[in-house]
Parts: C-alpha cells; sequence; structure tokens
C-alpha cells in the first residue's frame, strides 16, 4: 500500500507543478499528514523533489516521456473520462491517476484539454473523500477481481446477494451493466459459476470479501457476448473444460470422474485393442486428484499439454519423498 501512494504522490505533484502543501497532499491521498514526510523521503530517491515557501515540487527534466496522441484523440479521451467519472457508482483512485498520466503527458500541446482532464481526476478524488470507508473497501474487491480476470485465477466471494453469499467464480468480463431508471450504472463481474456452466452478473458493490485462488482458468475464442435478458436461454461451455483422452486398463476407472463437472464419456477400442475415451472435464485441482486416484488403470493421451503436467505434478510429489 505504502508504494502505490508513494506512486500517487508523484502523479500528483507531477501534474501540479506548481507544488503542493502536505495537508493538501493528505487530503487528496486521504492519510495522516504526518505520514506525507516518508512518502516524500521515498519518493525522493528515485525522482528529483525540493520545497519552495512550503510548497512540494517536482523539478521537471526535458527527458520525461509523452505520449502521442493526437488533438482529436485527446478530446475524444476527455470526453470519455467525464462521462466514465460521472456514469460510475463508486469512484475509484486508479482512474484518477490514469487521467492524471494522460493529462500531463499533452499538456505542451493541448494544455486546455490536459487541465478539464485534472478537473476531472481532481472531482473524482472528492467524491471518493466524501465516503471514503465505502469507497476504500469497493476498490479493495476490484482489485481483487482484476487481478483474478488478468491472471485467470478463480475468486472466491461472499457477497450480499441472496443464494449467492459464498460462491467460486472464474471472472469473464468486469464493466457496467445496463439498468432502467438509473442515472449511475453499477459497475460489475460476469463469470461462471465453479463446477456449473451457470453464468452470472454480480454488483462488485455487493461483494463483502474476495479471495484470490490458486486454481486457474481460461477463457474460450468463442465465448458469445452476454445477454442481460433472461427471454432466451443459451447454454455455455464451460471455459475452463479440458479435451480428455484417455487409455483404458479398467473401465471402472471412470467411476471417480461421478462427482465433478465433465461431457458425456465416448468410448472406442483402438484397431490394436486398446480401449480409449474422450471427455471434456473441469480444469481443477479435483481433476488432478482424480487422475491420481485411478493410478495405473487411466494413461493420459491428450492434451499433451495437460499430460505433461500431470507428469510434473507427479514428479513434485516424488520430490517429497526421494
Amino acid at each position: 500500500m505504502k508504494g502505490e501512494r508513494v506512486a500517487q504522490l508523484e502523479l500528483l505533484l507531477r501534474s501540479h507543478p506548481e507544488g503542493l502543501r502536505r495537508a493538501e497532499i493528505a487530503r487528496r491521498l486521504g492519510v495522516h499528514r504526518s505520514t506525507i514526510s516518508r512518502y516524500v523521503e521515498d519518493l525522493s530517491k528515485h525522482i528529483d523533489i525540493y520545497e519552495e515557501n512550503n510548497l512540494i515540487k517536482i523539478r521537471q527534466r526535458d527527458d520525461d516521456e509523452n505520449i502521442a496522441l493526437s488533438v482529436y484523440e485527446s478530446i475524444a479521451f476527455n470526453m470519455s473520462a467525464e462521462i466514465l467519472a460521472s456514469n460510475t457508482e463508486i469512484q475509484t483512485p486508479h482512474l484518477a491517476s490514469g487521467l492524471r498520466k494522460i493529462a500531463m503527458n499533452m499538456h505542451s500541446y493541448a494544455p486546455k484539454v490536459s487541465e478539464n482532464i485534472l478537473q476531472v481526476a481532481d472531482r473524482i478524488d472528492q467524491e471518493m473523500q466524501k465516503n471514503k470507508e465505502k469507497n476504500s473497501h469497493f476498490n479493495k474487491i476490484l482489485e481483487v477481481l482484476i487481478d483474478a480476470w488478468v491472471t485467470g485465477r478463480i475468486v472466491r466471494l461472499t457477497t450480499k446477494e441472496e443464494g449467492k453469499e459464498e460462491i467460486e467464480l472464474a471472472p469473464y468480463f468486469i464493466g457496467f451493466r445496463e439498468e432502467e431508471n438509473q442515472d449511475r450504472k453499477p459497475i460489475t463481474v460476469t463469470g461462471r459459476l465453479r463446477h456449473t456452466k451457470d453464468i452470472i452478473t454480480l454488483d462488485i458493490s455487493s461483494v463483502t470479501e474476495a479471495v484470490l485462488l490458486n486454481e486457474t482458468y481460461t477463457i474460450p475464442d468463442n465465448l458469445k457476448p452476454f445477454r442481460m435478458s433472461h427471454e432466451t436461454e443459451e447454454s455455455y461451455d464451460a471455459i475452463d473444460m479440458i479435451p480428455l483422452t484417455l487409455e483404458l486398463q479398467e473401465k471402472s476407472a471412470l467411476n471417480s470422474f461421478g462427482n465433478i463437472i465433465h461431457t458425456d464419456f465416448t468410448i472406442h477400442q483402438t484397431e490394436d485393442g486398446r480401449l480409449q475415451c474422450t471427455f471434456k472435464a473441469e480444469n481443477s485441482i479435483e481433476l488432478m486428484m482424480k487422475l491420481f486416484q485411478c493410478g495405473s488403470s487411466v494413461k493420459i493421451l491428450e492434451p499433451e499439454g495437460y499430460r505433461k503436467k500431470f507428469i510434473s505434478y507427479m514428479e513434485s510429489i516424488l520430490i517429497l519423498y526421494r
């Protein structure tokens, strides 16, 4: 958290070349004034900071990097930022810091647009301070969900929604949900409930706790657009299903997969008399455990990537006993 505050301090100072007083910095960052000196000290190790007339400033360098946006792109970005800031139910500091980065880089060639964007960022900071505790909690949950989505990991959620008090979710999409007669659109997460094919959409503000798990998932290339209407029921394939081909020594070994999500088994006999089975099964640690449970009764033929993962898992277990 401290590193994040130092990064926010740098953005604030760069977007206010005239300098800021310590009390103002503390107000904008939402921290106590006594902690600002530590942030300034940490930041001074990386960039040139000085204090003049009780104002903390960054000494600008000629070689500071710039993002090359056209004037038209800059104005379009300004309008988008206005809409985003005014339509979100809860404000996020990441939006404010992102806006400041863009504004600083366009200051030399589009100063008016730059100033407008900085004002939007300041307004977001002010809105965040009005309900600091609620915004802080929301953004903590949002960050975990984003981490889960970016890294392709399952997340365990505790929510206030009836029937969804504790769920495990594979996040597909984070964005807005269109609702009638509502000025501000809630930020939501859409994803698949673990061990099912059910797709749900949750208002992130209803989530009270989010924990990132070590279980991974993947998003299919042919994933269909989400429908918010329930008029048409559509069937979705679970996005983390592994297409397995197994060689069977004992057909009864397939009973081991009874309590995990899988498609129907397709069994055929090869020309040399070997029995093979193909099906899709959930990509989870439970699948791995079921394969171990089968012992020498089954052999993974495909996919090669999952076969290598299984072998690697076995080798890591053997290391514990050597």
